[in-house]
């Protein structure tokens, strides 16, 4: 199955995933979407919409995205946001931040 088949992502978010080496569902769901969100930033260069975000989440919990955007905003901002300042301070000790989670 590809990305855009997931509820909410269309060919666009896909692209920009693969792009970003976030290729299958699988990654998707090893990532979660904060990750997968941060790392199609790192790849564009650009923070992209918070609707991706919110795209992500919907896709991988089978909700609309608008639904998540309403219910979620804040504290997917807040998870978004701490992960992001985590970054420059593991840069700081040479170490880089890694994206995939840990089993």
């Amino acid at each position: 199955m590809k990305l855009r088949n997931l509820p909410g992502l269309g060919p666009k978010s896909e692209q920009m995933l693969v792009a970003a080496g976030v290729d299958s569902i699988t990654v998707l769901r090893q990532l979660g979407a904060i990750k997968a969100f941060i790392k199609v930033s790192q790849h564009q260069g650009k923070t992209p919409s918070l609707n991706l975000l919110y795209a992500l989440v919907g896709a991988l919990e089978g909700e609309h995205w608008l639904t998540i955007a309403k219910t979620q905003r804040a504290e997917l901002v807040m998870a978004l946001e701490g992960l992001q300042q985590l970054e420059p301070l593991f840069a700081d000790e040479g170490k880089q931040l890694q994206l995939l989670a840990r089993k």
